[in-house]
This record gives structure tokens, sequence and C-alpha cells, in this order.
């Protein structure tokens, strides 16, 4: 799962990391704030499984809880994966041969639909499929939600993953829409864009049927 994680809170993890293991009182020495707000980073970053707790007792009295980081924590502290991501896509957009950064292109197309669709690819009602889309998104740090009130549903996201890219390529946002069309097995117009100055993303399927593509290797040895 890949969970976004604040400033604070990464502040809060490499104090930890530093430390091997650290109390509440530590923390708030540490970090200069209330025992009050380390609690609470605690526990929002307990509940994102990056850290635990382990009971040491100390004379008499109540054992006292120290914090640490687990694997997960340990990786999303390690974790700069826009920037990689920024440079893989200069990269494959400076291939010079058309067809291979056709390929190359059409290879991550195929990879996103498979991590954001997985054997539903197409399957069940579009309402459905839109909140399985959905749940896919969520689960790998995508602010995003399905919104049911007006005559088409909409999927909406909240902020752009890939902002710096698009900022100077558009068509990451090409991209993620034909990965969209591909999950859910029908058109889909990008109607806003943050990209465009607005304050999010929105999808809309057109209700157009479309037939699902394999792996992109069948159109490059054409």
């Amino acid at each position: 799962m890949s969970t976004p994680v604040s400033a604070a809170d990464r502040t809060l993890l490499v104090r930890l990391n530093r430390r091997s293991r650290a109390g509440i009182e530590e923390l708030c020495e540490d970090l200069g704030v209330t025992a009050t707000a380390v609690r609470q980073r605690l526990s929002r970053l307990s509940d994102a499984g990056m850290i635990d707790r382990q009971p040491v007792k100390i004379g008499r009295g109540r054992p006292k809880h120290l914090y640490g980081l687990t694997a997960d924590g340990k990786r999303a502290l390690g974790s700069n994966y826009q920037e990689l991501a920024d440079a893989m896509w200069s990269a494959l957009s400076e291939v010079e041969d058309e067809r291979t950064r056709s390929f190359l292109f059409g290879r991550l197309q195929d990879t996103l639909v498979s991590r954001y669709g997985g054997d539903s690819v197409g399957k069940g009602a579009l309402r459905e499929r839109l909140a399985g889309l959905r749940d896919a998104l969520q689960v790998h740090g995508f602010t995003v939600e399905v919104d049911d009130s007006g005559p088409l549903p909409v999927l909406r996201e909240h902020h752009c993953p890939y902002l710096d890219i698009s900022e100077d390529d558009p068509q990451i946002c090409e991209l993620e829409q034909k990965v969209f069309e591909r999950v859910l097995g029908t058109g889909v117009v990008l109607t806003r864009c943050c990209r465009d100055g607005d304050s999010c993303c929105e999808f809309t399927p057109d209700g157009s049927g479309l037939t699902q593509l394999g792996s992109v290797e069948a159109e490059v040895s054409r």
C-alpha cells in the first residue's frame, strides 16, 4: 500500500529511525511539540502500519511504551518516487525511434491497467467498475472519489498525481485517460484537469464501448 506522508509525519519517522525506539517524552523533546500532538501522529502512523510499539517494564508501575518503525515505515522514509518517475518519463519521451517509444509507452499502459484493474478489467456494471477503480487508486495513495449525483458518474481526482510531469508534457494526461478507459471498458472524457488550472481532474465515462486491448506487442509487430 502506498500512503502519503506529511512533512511533520516524515520528521517523526526520521527521529524514530535515528533512535531505533523512543517514548513519547523523547519524541516531544526531539520535535518540540506537545504530547498530544505526538500521540496524534503516532496514532495516524500506527493506523497506516508504519510504526509499532513495545511495552518496556521500568521498575514498578505501568510499563512504558517505546515506538519504532515497521518495514513499511522504513520504506516510506526512503521513498522519493516522484523524482524517479520524472526521470523515467523524461527518458521515455526522449527515445527517438517512434516504434520503440510507442512500444515502451504501451507497456507502461499495460502495467497500469493491470495494477488498477487486475482481473476485473471491463467486468460488471459501469458503476461497479468505477467503484473498483476508485478503490484501487485509493490503495495506491490517490485522493479520489466517484460522484454519482449527476446524470453520468464522475471519477474525481482531488490532486494530480503527475503534476510536475503534466506541466511539461500533456501526454501523461492522455496515458491516464487511456488506462482508465481500458479498466472501465468504455470511453472516458477528461472534463476537468489540474493542468488547465482546475482544482481537480475529472473523468466522465461516455458510455461508448471499447475493445479491450491486450499487450501492445501485437500492435508494434504489425
